[in-house]
């Protein structure tokens, strides 16, 4: 296929590929896929994105248009959400039906008339499942957590059902075998199975290997391609500067937890890292926590914490991972981990559970620590053994060398247009 291709008069142009994704910037999904669209333009390739929820100003990003439209985008994840309101005992956590008509979504998907669809985080009532069968291009879907797998949530916890037919779900708290879950995985293998051409990637070996374990996407060609990083953004700082300009201590030892809502979601690990926090010496070190979406809130914890609240610019994300010693990701699950990834762009080791996405990112002392999975003390040893180490300037650098060798967006770039070539020539045979 190449990364050219030939209009309508023979004239060649260059390959034209839409990204269609919820959101652009709201949340990691949406900010790997804006990165992956950058990285895409850089490479000379003629990217662009839909999306339902806006907030760059961009020619090359489309989003509702008119009132009626921005209306209906802010209505779609409340109607998603109806089919839940008969599951009265349903537990905290992400679960998205995908019920709502998108027929407005695939006109202008057709409209675009884009060489190649590539599909990112679309839940919150974007596309409907029965409708990923009627985009008549080749798709590439990137999945950033669990949900194209499984009856309805986005992540599994324990459960593997999603390895059969789902059903007696525990996130819907059902004892029933035919319940939500099991209807909503049952439209998947029957949409997914009519999809002409498409290619799955995970963005982490684990997420790749669990959708090839799946009911819903075994027999589809997957591969692992992992998120992209600026490396020319995401790098290291001067420490005392950043410190300065956050008006955080300089004398102090400093530890970092962020992510989007990272107090109101269970899986990022609030509850084991408070409790790790405990075996921390509280008389040098204090912790900074952003992304919490209340910036009021406040939660006793046994060092001194500094709350930075939702972070919208990556100058500011950038300057905060330089004024710190150490990242902890304590999350249970996680498709990637696109702060741990961040972090060591910026020569900053990261303390973490060996387990999923995260064992593609830290390399267990040699950039960070990888406790053992679930092991609240074997976390706190990782974290005091971060913050005391005297390879601190080898943790560093090897932290840097990573990420430039593998995450950097020009290397993950070409990855993706290696997926392109091989799903568009496959859509020509």
């Amino acid at each position: 296929m190449g990364f050219e291709r030939k209009d309508a008069n023979g004239s060649k142009r260059p390959l034209r590929v839409l990204h269609v994704s919820t959101a652009d910037l709201a949340g990691g999904a949406a900010r790997a896929a804006h990165r992956l669209h950058r990285a895409l333009l850089e490479q000379g390739v003629d990217s662009r994105m839909l999306v339902q929820q806006m907030e760059s100003r961009s020619s090359d990003i489309s989003g509702p248009d008119s009132n009626i439209e921005k209306l209906l985008a802010q209505t779609r994840p409340r109607l998603d959400k109806l089919p839940l309101s008969r599951y009265r005992g349903s537990r905290s956590g992400m679960f998205s039906p995908a019920w709502v008509p998108s027929k407005n979504l695939l006109n202008r998907i057709a409209k675009e008339d884009p060489d190649i669809v590539h599909l990112h985080w679309v839940n919150r009532g974007m596309l409907r499942i029965e409708d990923f069968a009627k985009i008549r291009k080749p798709i590439v879907w990137t999945l950033h957590d669990m949900w194209a797998m499984t009856g309805g949530c986005h992540y599994s916890a324990d459960c593997d059902h999603y390895l059969e037919s789902c059903g007696r779900c525990p996130l819907l708290g059902s004892k029933k075998q035919r319940d939500l879950s099991h209807k909503i995985l049952n439209r998947k293998l029957k949409s997914f199975k009519n999809i002409q051409k498409i290619i799955v990637v995970g963005v982490s070996r684990w997420l790749t290997n669990s959708a090839k374990r799946s009911s819903a996407l075994k027999g589809l060609e997957a591969v692992t391609i992992p998120n992209p990083l600026d490396t020319r953004i995401f790098k290291k700082l001067d420490q005392q500067w950043a410190r300065e300009l956050w008006g955080l201590p300089k004398d102090k030892k400093l530890i970092l937890f962020g992510a989007v809502n990272p107090l109101g979601d269970p899986r990022k690990g609030f509850e084991e890292l408070s409790k790790a926090l405990d075996g921390i010496n509280p008389d040098n070190t204090e912790i900074v926590i952003f992304g919490n979406e209340d910036q009021g809130f406040e939660q006793e914890f046994s060092l001194k914490t500094h709350y930075i609240g939702i972070l919208r610019d990556e100058a500011s994300l950038v300057a905060l991972y330089n004024a710190v010693d150490v990242v902890v990701v304590p999350s249970r699950q996680e498709a990637f981990g696109l702060t741990a990834c961040e972090a060591l762009a910026c020569g900053v080791p990261v303390a973490a559970f060996g387990h999923t996405g995260l064992l593609d990112i830290v390399d267990h002392k040699k950039n960070g620590y990888l406790a053992k999975e679930n092991d609240i003390e074997d976390f706190a040893v990782g974290i005091r053994w971060l913050l005391d180490s005297s390879q601190r300037s080898d943790l560093s650098r090897a932290a840097r060398e990573k990420v430039c060798s593998t995450f950097d967006s020009k290397i993950v770039a070409e990855q993706i247009l290696d997926v392109y070539s091989k799903v568009g020539s496959n859509a020509e045979q």
